[in-house]
Formats: C-alpha cells, sequence, structure tokens
C-alpha cells in the first residue's frame, strides 16, 4: 500500500490464531458497497487498496463505488484502472511475452536507460502446457514418446524459459508434463485471499485475482477469484506494472434455480448456458452466478462453467465463495489455518456468499434464469462452440449441415456426394469405411472437463461399462486423454478405470492441451487419404472448449465439444449422426443389442466414487514436486546474464524489430493515406483464421522461410512453438486453411494485390505493397478476432503493414491487442457495413485523424474513392489513446521506464 492511500484510515486489523491480518474496511466507506455484485466488490478493493493519485485515483474509487445497475456500456462510460494480484502465462503467449521483455532490455539499454528497471513487478507465473503433441496415442507408451518428441522440437524454446525464470524478477516457470495452466491455478495456485507481508511483520489480506494470456483465464471465477484473459502485450505491461484500464461493466446476473436430471453432465450445463447467453449478448460484460441452483453444482461443476465464459462472449463468469469453495480448498490440499483466514476475511467484508439467501442477492444490470431440470444432453458444433444442439436432434442437424450452404452450420455437400465412401484397407487385415460423419478424432482434452471429477470419472465408468458389454473403437480413430494435472491420472488409477478407458483406446498421452490447443498430430495416411480422396466431411469429438474451423485437425471439418462420456460414446459408435435412443452401439456376447443408456452411469453412481477416491494427499503428491519437472527439465543448461544472447541462426527465438528505430520521443499523429484492402473477411474471424495455431502448411510462406534455414518438414513443428519467432510468425498471419476472403475465389490463405490483380499468399502480397511503399488496411464483418486471446493475431497483421482493421465489431481481448500494436480499430456505424456501403476491397482508403487529437468513440471519416463514410474509433479508455500514439504498448513501456 502507498503511503499516500487517502484511504489508509479505513484499514482495520483481526486477529486469528496469534496472527494480525489487516484489511480494508470497505462497508466503512460507504452505505453503497453491500448493494454492489460481488464482483465489482473486487475492483473496488483493488482501487481502495493501490489508490495513490498517480495510477488509481480518490476519484476512479469513487466511479467504482457509484456503479449502479442501470449503467449501460457505450453510454457514457466510464473508465477504471484494476491491479490485479497476479499474472499467469502459458508458453505459445508465454514465449512473445519474455522475448519482447527481453527485447525491452535491449531497447532500454540502446536508448541510454537502465535495462535492471526491465523486471516483472506483478508476480507471475509461466507453465509449459502447450507445447505437447499426441504423435503418438493408443498405446502404453505414447505419454513417454509424446514427451519426447516434445523435449526434441522444443529444446530452444525451454531453455530460453528457463533463462528467463532465473534472469527476471517474479517469475516462475512450471515445468513442460506438469499439466495445463488453468488446471493447475485452481488446484495449486489459486489463494482465494492474498495473505502479503507488513513491515511490522503483519498479514495485509486482500482478494486474490489473476489475469492471463489465455481466454480461458476466466476458469478461476469458478473458485470465486476475479480473473480473465488479455492478450500477451496487455500482458506485458501488467506484469511491468501498469494497471489494466477498463470500462466500468454491467453485471448480468444469471440465477440457477431447480435440479439437474441424474444422467446430465456439467458440459451439458454449460453448453446451454453459452448458447444462452451468446444469444443474450453480453461481450465486454460482468456475468455473475446466483439463486439456489448454484448449492447443487459442484466447485468443478463451476469452474468448467466460468472456464467457456470466451466462449459466451463475457468479460468473466463470477461465482462468489461460498461454503462449498471453502471445502474444495480443503479437498485440494489447502491449510485448514489458511482456510479459517479466507473464512473470517471475506464474511467480514461482505464477500462471502450464502446462495440460498435471497437477502444477499445484488441488484444486477439484467436478470436472467435457468431451471437446471431444462437441461439435456448436448454438444456443440460442428464449427463453433456455441452453436448447442441436443444429442437427439444430432442425427438430423448434422444430416442439414451437409446439404446447407457453406456457413457455421454448412458445407454444401452435392446431393450425388453424400453418400460417398472412403475405403480403408487397415493394418490389421480388415477393411473399414469412412462416411460423412465418421469420427476419425476422439479426444478426453482440455481443462474444461478433465478438471472436473465427475465427467472424468463418469468417462471411467461408462468405459468399464461398455468393456464388460463386449464393445470397442475402431482402431483407425486416433483417441487420448490428456489430462490437465497428474491428479486426475491419480484418482483414475485408484478407482480401477485405467484399464477400461486403454482397452477402448483411450490411453493418457501426457499432461497438456494436446488436442483441444490443435496439437491433435498426425492422422494415419490412410485415413487422410480415405477423407481426401472423397471430400468426406469427418468429425472430431473432444471435451475441449473450442471448435472453431481448422484448430482441431484439417482433416476433421466437423468437429463437436461434448463431455467425456459422449466423447467415448461417439467413439464407439464411429460417427456422429448417430441416433443413440434407436440405434445399438453394438452387441453384447448374447448377440443381445447394448444401447447408450444400457452403459451409462447416473449422477450418484459416479459421486459415490469420486467420494471414495478422490482426497488431500492425491493433490499434495502431485503439487509438491510440481516445480522440480523432468529428467530432461533439470538437464537444460541455461546461459547466464541479464540480457539474452540471441542465437541468428535459431527459427524458435529470435529478437523482434518492434523498437527498431525508436526514439524518445513520440510521434506525431498522422492520417494513413492512399492505403489498400489486404483482405475483405466476412463474420466470425476468429485469432485462430488470423494466427493459426497448428501445424504449419508445406506450401506456406513459413514452410518456405523454415526450408531455406534447412529445417526438413518434419521438424516444422507448429505456429504456436515458433511464436517467439517473427520471420516464421509473420508469414503465418492469416494462414488459416479455411480462411474465407471474399477476394478471391477459393477458401485459403490467398489474396489479390491491387492493381495487378496478381494472386498471391497473404505473405507475399503485402510484402508487395512493403516494397511499394503502401499502407494497408483490412475489412471485416462481425464479432472480428474471436477466440483465444494470442497476441500474434495483432503483432501478425502489424509485421504485414495493417494500419487499420474496419470491422463491424471487436471481441474485446483482440481488440485491446491491436491497440497495443499500433493498429487502429474502426467500427462501421450501426446499419451499415462492406455491403451496404459496396465495398468490394479494391478501393484507395484514406483514413482521417483529427489534429485536434483521438477522444474513444469518437467518429472517424473513411474515404474509399468516391465513398465517404464514419467509423467509430473502438478505443476505449483515454489509456488506448497514449499507446496509439505511441505506436503501442511496448514502446509506450520502454519510454515511461526512460523517463
Amino acid at each position: 500500500m502507498s503511503e499516500l492511500n487517502p484511504f489508509a484510515k479505513f484499514q482495520k486489523q483481526f486477529i486469528l490464531c496469534g496472527t494480525t491480518y489487516k484489511y480494508f474496511d470497505l462497508a466503512s466507506i460507504d452505505s453503497k458497497y453491500s448493494q454492489l455484485p460481488y464482483s465489482i466488490r473486487v475492483l473496488l478493493e483493488s482501487a481502495v487498496r493501490n489508490c495513490d493519485n498517480f495510477q488509481v485515483t480518490e476519484k476512479d474509487v469513487k466511479s467504482i463505488l457509484n456503479w449502479t445497475p442501470d449503467i449501460k456500456q457505450g453510454s457514457n462510460d466510464v473508465e477504471v484502472p484494476f491491479k490485479p494480484a497476479r499474472v499467469i502465462l502459458h508458453d505459445y503467449n508465454g514465449v512473445p511475452v519474455m522475448v519482447d521483455i527481453a527485447a525491452m532490455r535491449e531497447a532500454v539499454l540502446k536508448l541510454g536507460g537502465d535495462p535492471e528497471k526491465v523486471n516483472p513487478i506483478c508476480p507471475s507465473v509461466m507453465v509449459i502446457d502447450h507445447s505437447v503433441p499426441v504423435e503418438f496415442a493408443r498405446s502404453a507408451d505414447a505419454m513417454a514418446k509424446n514427451l519426447a518428441v516434445e523435449f526434441q522440437r522444443n529444446k530452444e524454446r525451454f531453455t530460453f524459459l528457463k533463462w528467463a525464470a532465473s534472469a527476471f524478477n517474479n517469475l516462475i516457470c512450471v515445468p513442460p508434463g506438469s499439466g495445463i495452466i488453468h488446471q493447475i491455478n485452481l488446484e495449486y495456485l489459486s489463494h482465494v485471499v492474498v495473505e502479503d507481508e507488513a513491515a511490522d511483520g503483519s498479514k495485509i489480506l486482500y482478494p486474490d485475482s489473476s489475469m492471463g494470456t489465455d481466454s480461458h483465464t476466466t476458469m478461476i471465477n469458478g473458485l470465486g477469484v476475479l480473473g480473465w484473459g488479455v492478450g500477451g502485450i496487455e500482458a506485458e505491461a501488467v506484469m511491468l506494472g501498469q494497471a489494466i484500464s477498463m470500462v466500468l461493466p454491467e453485471v448480468i446476473g444469471y440465477k440457477l434455480v431447480g435440479k439437474l436430471h441424474p444422467l446430465v453432465t456439467s458440459t451439458d450445463v454449460v453448453l446451454t448456458i453459452t448458447k444462452h447467453l451468446r444469444q443474450l449478448g453480453v461481450v465486454g460484460k460482468f456475468v455473475e452466478f446466483y439463486g439456489p441452483g448454484v448449492t447443487e453444482l459442484s466447485l468443478a461443476d463451476r469452474a468448467t462453467i466460468s472456464n467457456m465464459c470466451p466462449e459466451y462472449g463475457a468479460t468473466i463468469g463470477f461465482f462468489p465463495v461460498d461454503e462449498n469453495t471453502l471445502s474444495y480448498m480443503r479437498l485440494s490440499n489447502r491449510s485448514e489455518k489458511k482456510i479459517d483466514v479466507i473464512r473470517q476475511y471475506l464474511k467480514t467484508t461482505q464477500q462471502f456468499r450464502d446462495y440460498a439467501d435471497p437477502t444477499q442477492d445484488p441488484k444486477y444490470t439484467q436478470e436472467v434464469t435457468l431451471d437446471l431440470a431444462t437441461v439435456v444432453c448436448s454438444v456443440s458444433g460442428p464449427k463453433r462452440p456455441h452453436d448447442r444442439v441436443s444429442v437427439s436432434d444430432m442425427p438430423e442437424d448434422f444430416k442439414s449441415c451437409l446439404s446447407s450452404p457453406v456457413g457455421f452450420k454448412g458445407y454444401a455437400i452435392a446431393p450425388e456426394a453424400l453418400k460417398d465412401v472412403g475405403v480403408l484397407h487397415w493394418d490389421d487385415g480388415n477393411t473399414y469405411h469412412l462416411h460423412h460423419g465418421s469420427v476419425v478424432i476422439a479426444a478426453i482434452t482440455s481443462c474444461a472437463n478433465t478438471s472436473n471429477p465427475s465427467v472424468m470419472l463418469g468417462a471411467g465408468l461408462l468405459a468399464k461399462k461398455a468393456v464388460e458389454k463386449g464393445l470397442d473403437v475402431m482402431p483407425y480413430i486416433k483417441t487420448s486423454v490428456s489430462p490437465g494435472s497428474g491428479v486426475v491420472t491419480y484418482y483414475l488409477k485408484e478407482s480401477g478405470v485405467i484399464p477400461y478407458l486403454e482397452k477402448l483406446g483411450f490411453n493418457i498421452v501426457g499432461y497438456g492441451c494436446m488436442t483441444c490447443s490443435g496439437n491433435s498430430g498426425p492422422l494415419h495416411e490412410k485415413v487422410v487419404n480415405a477423407i481426401e480422396g472423397k471430400n468426406l466431411v469427418c468429425a472430431g469429438v473432444i471435451s475441449g472448449n473450442r471448435n472453431f474451423e481448422g484448430r482441431i485437425h484439417p482433416n476433421t471439418r466437423a468437429n463437436y465439444l461434448a463431455s467425456p462420456l459422449l466423447v467415448i460414446a461417439y467413439a464407439i459408435a464411429g460417427r456422429v449422426d448417430i441416433n443413440f435412443e434407436k440405434e445399438p452401439l453394438g452387441v453384447d456376447a448374447n448377440g443381445k443389442n447394448v444401447f447408450l443408456r444400457d452403459i451409462w452411469p447416473t449422477r450418484s453412481e459416479i459421486q459415490e466414487v469420486e467420494n471414495k477416491y478422490i482426497i488431500p494427499s492425491m493433490y499434495q503428491d502431485t503439487y509438491d514436486k510440481i516445480e522440480l519437472g523432468t529428467e530432461e527439465w533439470q538437464s537444460l543448461q541455461v546461459p547466464h546474464g541479464n540480457l539474452f544472447s540471441w542465437n541468428p541462426d535459431s527459427t524458435y527465438i529470435k529478437c523482434p524489430p518492434f523498437f527498431d528505430g525508436m526514439t524518445r520521443e513520440v510521434p506525431k499523429l498522422k492520417d494513413i493515406e492512399k492505403a489498400r484492402c489486404l483482405l475483405l473477411l466476412g463474420d466470425f474471424i476468429t485469432t485462430d483464421h488470423i494466427c493459426p495455431a497448428g501445424a504449419i502448411a508445406r506450401t506456406s510462406p513459413a514452410a518456405r522461410y523454415l526450408a531455406d534455414r534447412n529445417v526438413t518438414a518434419r521438424d516444422f513443428n507448429t505456429y504456436g512453438t515458433r511464436r517467439g519467432h517473427d520471420g516464421v510468425m509473420s508469414r503465418g498471419a492469416f494462414g488459416n486453411i479455411r480462411l474465407v476472403n471474399k477476394l478471391v475465389d477459393k477458401t485459403g490463405p490467398r489474396t489479390l494485390h491491387f492493381p495487378s490483380l496478381e494472386e498471391l499468399d497473404i505473405f507475399d502480397a503485402a510484402e508487395l505493397y512493403r516494397e511499394e511503399g503502401i499502407p494497408l488496411i483490412l475489412v471485416a464483418g462481425k464479432d472480428y478476432g474471436s477466440g483465444s486471446s494470442r497476441d500474434w493475431a495483432a503483432k501478425g497483421p502489424h509485421m504485414l503493414g495493417i494500419k487499420a482493421i474496419i470491422a463491424e465489431s471487436f471481441e474485446s481481448i483482440h481488440r485491446s491487442n491491436l491497440v497495443g500494436m499500433g493498429i487502429i480499430p474502426l467500427q462501421f456505424l450501426p446499419g451499415q457495413c462492406a455491403e451496404t456501403l459496396k465495398l468490394n476491397g479494391q478501393e484507395v482508403y484514406n483514413i482521417l485523424l483529427p489534429e485536434s487529437g483521438l477522444k474513444p468513440g469518437q467518429k472517424i471519416q473513411v474515404k474509399a474513392n468516391g465513398t465517404a463514410f464514419e467509423t467509430i474509433l473502438r478505443f476505449d479508455t483515454d489509456v488506448d489513446i497514449t499507446y496509439y500514439r505511441n505506436g503501442g504498448i511496448l514502446k509506450y513501456m520502454v519510454r515511461k521506464m526512460l523517463s
């Protein structure tokens, strides 16, 4: 706390077990406190504690205190700062973050400053979880082989991260093979209430909170910890001590009532909520759950719902702390003393909930209700996580998708091709047939579900019953289990279900995001040939949270999110268009039909096993040794020194060019003149389209770049692992094979160069424009930048020379990333779009920036040949303007350190 804090007089204390604990008594500041949503109370506490009248002012505190239910975003927006307790990073986004910060040290040194000033101030944890691929599956040694591949391919990256952990303050690195960032955050890293040391030996208490470089950081909201995903660029600023600037949000109260059907899972609940809230429209808003139905959900159920917050579009999906939360803390081996401190602090500061007591319900901007009894068994897909389909409707829905026009629910398969068959002559001597809807990937993956014992043990029990009935999975289906922590393996072993999972091909293949993040590895060549030979729409079924086009695997055009139980069920069925009610999965030893209902465990069956086998010692044994890592990690030799020794021959780690030519002075604001449109895109362009994470296509500019540096195709690895190297990543920008660019006829990463009308790879066209000295813009539809919070989805366009993006709407995290890289986000006026303005992408664009300066939300004039139209400047705060004027966050931070 700053010595200048004007709210110091509101600090009080209590004594527990002989220790003095200090805290801010927020209720004594203003009586309005008790009416605030619980999530807003956390924002208020942070502002009060960090108030120094510099980064956080008394006016900011009053703005948060004055939050009212009738607040409406976009109308007199109120800007407030937030300083989280900590930052979490995964390696896909964490590597470029640390590359930037290492380069920042050099930039500060070159400009005459002290590079030692470049150090994380906010405590930060890097979890290496995105690098392990499913190269091997369906074998007992698959995990060991995948780990070996991971280290062989990523040694340079891991060495760099291990160096960073030793060279920077306040940075801890959790080694590869430990688990998934959000599950580790839930089970181990999160404090719920932070205890800091005071100068007098007492403890200072405040709510835990975290910013993460992954959009699913929101999973921790299920534990009552405020947190959300930000881009890596914004995370860098937070790590270096900068407050996040945000618009005071609307808070949607989501009331849960009723009880779940015994056969319904938490996955079904979250897919239902995701579809509901997407339809409601909660982008940029807080969602806070309340009502008696919350008590029906386990802590892990709540975490699953919070995990998919990005899919329903909100900033957070928050469950305030209650006794269930503390029971989970006890189960996951947090100490009784810690739990007592959490309870007393949160009750004393009115941040502890009794969901059965309606008198504790605050007022919300809007209230909506879900009766849990209405939830049915569901999946989502085939291309978006919010397109929920009840399992009973799947046969007709998939059939409709095949024939419908190309879109989120369509493939435009010609009538004569609907019955096409791909033939597989398998190594076991049998012949198999692939059809539209055949399952070729079935993966129990992702922290969204592997953190939840009920669905993981449910899958194990379903596998046991299936094996006992004589059911099996076709050998060509790539099956896998990739848990989010070693705790999962512990209880699956203790409960005795692993042999049954393995009998169906669901071996544990590693600890990490794996298939969910696009690291699904290769399909068998025979499977690929059969699919491509008949242009089949084959399916992946995963227990993940994302199923965007091209994400899971290039050859699974239909991808469905489902509970781990349904992943196994669809794998046994071998197709997604099965009617589980009427069609059997197979026959038993007596020739009797076996239906899904015959092997599906009830919630009470699962609960009985869960209560028997999940104990605190599992968490203790798993996490006592987590920071040691494997022998491979321990043997990594890292360079010494506070400045990194860049290897000019590396194709993984390279000093980025973001500070090249930088001076101490802030450049003058300039119009964007005579720009060309690089891409003309439609709705729902995701960060997977802009910045692919998966395999590097062998004919791509990135592949040519690597081949020119003697990297063989088998060692290309993935785009996600190459994010520390701008030479690869700039060539991978918009490299998704499913990208639809309206300037060209075919799907894929191609565009037209104007005025020559030459069709080129997107990177090659951008290079040609660069040689000609022509700036670039991009035009898009609704929800531009949805999906993962990838900083390279902004860095890539920046490297291509894109100066502005004009879209109908932006996803909030990506919008912040664009600003952070000095790209100006402009939004069409309501009712306008490229079509209504008759923009075809061939125009020359001039964007006029006012000499008097920029203001959030102001109108910016754009001229496109003879058409002039106004757009809305999507800078949400004055801080956005500061970043843009500096050429982005990175340059702003360097200038700040120099001053």
